[in-house]
């Protein structure tokens, strides 16, 4: 793992590089942006260059610093991820010990904290104490998409780097170079993905774009007025896992978004997901601009209580009878009623 294998995020390695050649490395970083685009990479891969014993501004990939850290066997790489919903006070504790001691094999002990923002409260404020005195050696990296979610007092001892969405073109090379897919699928996915190659990843089998087309679908099929049972289906076809919950509103949100986009004059070529240029045009014709936002704001809050641990079934429930209540309505003088 290496900076070369980071697409699309030049500015935030290059900034990382330099922080390395001028050894002027801060004690802890805070990575931050959606998921599915290179921060746990990059993490890794800053790690690797530390501990490199080529020591130069990236990894050569092939000493046995390198190759114990591609393989996770490194004694001075820590990685700490949440077991269920949170990280527990437990597992921070556990780097509270090993922060006592200088590096084993390498230059630098690093700590790295994936979806930090769902530490709980015990865990966030042993973190804080750690961060107040962290001793020179170690460095900290802690990885979330949701930076608001942690405590101020702990961003504030952090650099923060924020990583970009990747472009589509980004996305398609990405695919068609590493896994060899031809271009007209790559585009598919890379437009279906919303910046993220994670998603794109976990979007690449069938089976992924057929749930896709058939949640857009069902809700494009449907008519206010119609059974009511229809909506109770698509409510559970929206279930899942929480991430699995989140993927799924992440793409009914972006196909709102193309509605949106056709409703106000703009080009199939705008579209994130063009092949469902149909179904988006259709509806595009029945919803007034207020109205699509509206809906797109429905499935935001949705997804933030989701994100807050509320009850999966009755959020989605709730959220596609709000859906289907506004696309009775036709201007934004209904909306308040």
């Amino acid at each position: 793992m290496s900076f070369r294998d980071i697409h699309g995020q030049d500015r935030q390695i290059d900034r990382l590089q330099k922080a390395r050649t001028n050894q002027r490395m801060p004690h802890a970083y805070c990575f931050c942006g959606m998921d599915g685009i290179g921060k746990r990479t990059t993490a890794l891969a800053l790690a690797q260059t530390l501990n490199c014993t080529e020591g130069g501004s990236d990894a050569c990939g092939t000493c046995r610093s390198c190759r114990k850290i591609d393989h996770g066997t490194h004694t001075d790489l820590f990685m700490i991820e949440p077991r269920g919903i949170v990280i527990k006070i437990e597992e921070i504790r556990q780097l509270q010990e090993q922060v006592k001691y200088r590096p084993f094999e390498g230059t630098k002990r690093v700590f790295i904290i994936d979806d930090a923002d769902r530490m709980n409260i015990y865990a966030a404020n042993a973190l804080l104490k750690i961060l107040e005195e962290p001793g020179p050696s170690n460095l900290f990296i802690l990885i979330t998409p949701r930076p608001s979610l942690l405590p101020r007092t702990i961003t504030s001892r952090c650099q923060t780097v924020r990583f970009n969405p990747l472009s589509r073109e980004v996305i398609v090379g990405f695919l068609m170079d590493r896994l060899s897919m031809d271009e007209a699928s790559a585009v598919i996915l890379a437009s279906s993905s919303q910046g993220s190659i994670g998603r794109a990843l976990a979007m690449r089998d069938d089976s992924a774009l057929t749930i896709k087309g058939d949640l857009i679908a069902g809700i494009a099929s449907y008519r206010p007025g119609s059974d009511r049972l229809h909506l109770f289906a698509l409510a559970q076809g929206l279930g899942g896992d929480r991430d699995d919950i989140l993927a799924k509103m992440a793409v009914l949100k972006g196909w709102y978004r193309d509605v949106l986009i056709l409703s106000e004059g703009g080009t199939h070529a705008s579209l994130i997901h063009p092949d469902c240029a149909d179904m988006t045009a259709r509806l595009s014709g029945e919803m007034v601009g207020p109205v699509i936002l509206e809906s797109i704001k429905i499935i935001d809050r949705a997804c933030h209580a989701i994100e807050d641990n509320a009850n999966k079934q009755l959020t989605l429930e709730a959220m596609m009878f709000k859906l289907a209540r506004i696309r009775q309505m036709t201007g934004i003088n209904e909306l308040s009623v």
